[in-house]
């Protein structure tokens, strides 16, 4: 899988792949990054890449063609475009499987007050939001979602059956989890989870699961109740 980030500040991005599981990764060979500076592409003679808008408003905007032309430097290696943008579906852990089945993805992370409408029109292929909330640029979106989506692809985790008992796998949030030692501040761990039965220790780490997902995210519980009322009824 390769990752192209189209970026003004690729120094915000390289640090994330220096250490830890996504350094294995690449140097492992399982993800490749590049990086593609819009300022490189830029007509101006002092290299800029940014403009008032259109019509008026607050702030620049980055203009079309240094990303035309980030965007064309990568063009015949047939990314996958995206963009991260408020009005963009929100990004979820089905996303993250989906897009890890991709060869190449590219971010074009925006920066000011965003890109060139005309841009994502004619070149992206999907826009994303990560969440309600505004960021300086869309480094850390993109980074966010790199991750989400590298630790999907087959080799980069350790323990491929991390994937399995995550949040979001079974339309519920993870249950709980414990190390030693048994007693921390008069707080025991589970008494089932001591007693090697992996059955019930199963069983209740779905019902603990579930009991965390109604008290932190009672929507997506409203949805997993249904699934399992569904799944009743069929039976």
């Amino acid at each position: 899988m390769k990752f192209s980030f189209i970026t003004l500040f690729e120094n915000l991005v390289k640090p994330y792949f220096k250490d830890s599981i996504l350094k294995r990764a690449v140097d492992a060979e399982l993800i490749k990054v590049k990086f593609v500076n819009p300022r490189d592409f830029s007509k101006d003679k002092h290299k800029k890449v940014d403009d008032y808008m259109i019509g008026g408003g607050a702030g620049l905007l980055m203009q079309t063609e240094p990303l035309e032309g980030a965007i064309l430097n990568i063009k015949e290696q047939n990314p996958h475009i995206i963009y991260l943008t408020p009005v963009g579906k929100k990004f979820t852990q089905f996303d993250a499987k989906r897009l890890a089945k991709f060869e190449h993805i590219a971010f074009i992370c925006g920066r000011y007050e965003g890109i060139d409408e005309r841009i994502i029109e004619t070149y992206v292929n999907e826009v994303f939001c990560i969440g309600d909330f505004i960021l300086t640029g869309g480094e850390l979106g993109a980074l966010c979602m790199c991750d989400a989506i590298s630790r999907n692809i087959k080799g980069v985790l350790g323990n491929e059956n991390s994937l399995v008992e995550e949040s979001f796998e079974n339309g519920a949030l993870e249950a709980p989890s414990f190390a030693k030692p048994n007693i921390f501040k008069d707080l025991a761990v589970p008494s089932e989870f001591l007693k090697g039965n992996h059955a019930k220790i199963q069983a209740l780490k779905i019902n603990m699961a579930n009991s965390k997902t109604r008290f932190f995210r009672p929507d997506l519980y409203l949805k997993l109740d249904r699934q399992i009322k569904k799944e009743k009824h069929e039976k």
